[in-house]
């Protein structure tokens, strides 16, 4: 048969596709395609949860990249079966545990499951945030979860957009405090103008113990590094009052530009808070914008037992937070939240062929318009809005009190234990501390290194690091409720095993 059409207008010939050939795209009629998808994914995600005894299988980098290495692309599989069995020998087998309790290193916190049901009606319908027309009712149930936090916060007035991670909302606060400066005080719109002449002057004030991203974010904001300026930490490395004025008091002398102060709200290292209310204080007597990184802090929203951890919180411009992190939400699910929402007409900028200046805005959003680097934009929102219909804020509170109560017990068990020594007690969930077995030969920082290294290929337990001033710490970062002090025993106990055995070596 000629499987071909003949247009006696072009006399084009066009192959004949039939129905099966677009079985591979969603829509109509591939139901039943998605559905087998769908089901043999989630018997993998199954025995993920039943067949992993340990946070890591301790591959490797030079095996799994052979394995990768040696696959063709050019060559499609027959079947999901097939394909779903490589990327189990490619990942799957090999992907880091978060849930379990021996998994106890970074930032990564196990997920709801109410939101892991979100997020299969995300990826499937695909709706993109930018416009009402593409996502209609996401768009409003967006707006509410921004609404809804703001009150958190304690804004009357706040406004925001979901970002993809707390790094970009750090970047949004750092903008919007760049161009206020110079609208306000410089009559000088940088979105139109550029910067101006003496943008290299402008000074950002940060903890020593900020998160790297302002570093990033400056950088991309124009200002350089150099613009960023350490301010000294207490004890606990919370940011200095007494040394933040000190150092906008120098920067002044020396002829330059004041303009933000980035607070942190949960440090990365330590877990601890920057006393929020003294740095608001501050930022509004030298007219400062003041934005809060509260990436990690965020989860303290949700406990009326810790919420006093934030007070001040409410003072600042703008404030980072990150679901995927202390609300227990699947990467990606972040927001910029800021408390005066006319200061995001600072970024909005129109398309006649997607939010023409001529809009009602009102009558027709668009989120875009609160946007500085997505535009097609991922419904995350719905993540966050499954879970507290399903669940409620006072049961995610719980986990954090939870969370922070294991925190303090493994502190003090710790600090009663010589082979080591706590440096710092945590406002959350981060606790940095070293072995020290026998101190006298002076290899605590040797020691340490290989006690993570061996526990990391050992696949048994995933413990974080760090250094302060210059030292090599163990980090332990108790992100799970489900985490009890007898699992934490545990690890200390093979920290210990480990620890002795570098020194029968050695």
């Amino acid at each position: 048969m000629n499987n071909t059409l003949i247009h006696k207008e072009e006399s084009v010939k066009v192959p004949l596709i039939n129905e099966d050939f677009y079985k591979d795209i969603f829509h109509q009629n591939s139901g039943a395609e998605y559905a087998q998808a769908v089901k043999l994914a989630q018997e993998r995600v199954a025995n993920f949860l039943k067949n992993n005894r340990k946070p890591f299988s301790g591959i490797r980098p030079e095996e799994i990249r052979t394995k990768v290495e040696q696959i063709d692309l050019a060559s499609p599989l027959p079947d999901y079966e097939s394909l779903l069995n490589e990327v189990d020998e490619l990942y799957v087998k090999h992907a880091t545990a978060y849930h379990l309790p021996e998994y106890i290193a970074h930032l990564n916190c196990p997920v709801v499951i109410p939101a892991l049901a979100a997020e299969i009606l995300i990826s499937a319908i695909n709706s993109s945030q930018d416009t009402y027309d593409q996502s209609a009712g996401g768009t409003f149930i967006e707006r509410k979860l921004i609404d809804w936090t703001s009150e958190q916060i304690g804004y009357r007035e706040g406004d925001g957009i979901f970002t993809a991670g707390g790094s970009q909302s750090n970047l949004m606060g750092l903008l919007l405090a760049r161009d206020y400066y110079a609208l306000h005080y410089q009559k000088q719109n940088i979105k139109l103008d550029g910067l101006p002449s003496d943008a290299s002057k402008f000074r950002i004030f940060v903890s020593d113990k900020a998160h790297f991203s302002n570093h990033k974010n400056a950088w991309i904001l124009g200002l350089g590094e150099q613009s960023i300026v350490h301010v000294g930490v207490d004890h606990r490395y919370r940011m200095n009052p007494e040394e933040l004025e000190k150092a906008i008091a120098d920067e002044i002398e020396k002829g330059n530009i004041p303009i933000a102060i980035t607070a942190t709200a949960g440090t990365t290292d330590f877990g601890n808070v920057d006393p929020l209310i003294a740095i608001a204080d501050i930022a509004g007597r030298y007219n400062l914008w003041l934005h809060v990184d509260a990436a990690y802090g965020c989860g303290l929203l949700l406990t009326d037992k810790h919420r006093h951890l934030l007070n001040g919180i409410e003072l600042a411009d703008s404030v980072t937070i990150d679901y995927h992190k202390s609300f227990f939400q699947p990467i990606s699910s972040s927001a910029f939240i800021v408390k005066n929402k006319l200061h995001l007409n600072i970024i909005k900028h129109h398309a006649d062929y997607l939010n023409p200046k001529e809009q009602n805005y009102d009558a027709l959003p668009a989120q875009i318009n609160k946007s500085i680097i997505q535009s097609t934009r991922r419904f995350d929102a719905l993540k966050l809005w499954f879970t507290l219909r399903y669940m409620g804020k006072e049961k995610l509170g719980q986990f954090t009190d939870t969370i922070i109560e294991t925190t303090q017990k493994t502190a003090e068990y710790i600090e009663s234990d010589q082979k080591f020594e706590l440096l710092c007690h945590s406002d959350m969930g981060v606790l940095v501390f070293r072995y020290l077995g026998d101190s006298a030969k002076n290899s605590s920082c040797k020691v340490n290194q290989y006690i993570k290294e061996k526990l990391f290929f050992s696949g048994e337990v995933l413990v974080a690091s760090t250094k302060v001033n210059g030292e090599f710490y163990l980090k332990f970062t108790i992100f799970n409720p489900i985490t009890t002090l007898s699992d934490i025993k545990k690890i200390l106990n093979l920290i210990k095993q480990n620890g002795d055995e570098y020194y029968g070596l050695n």
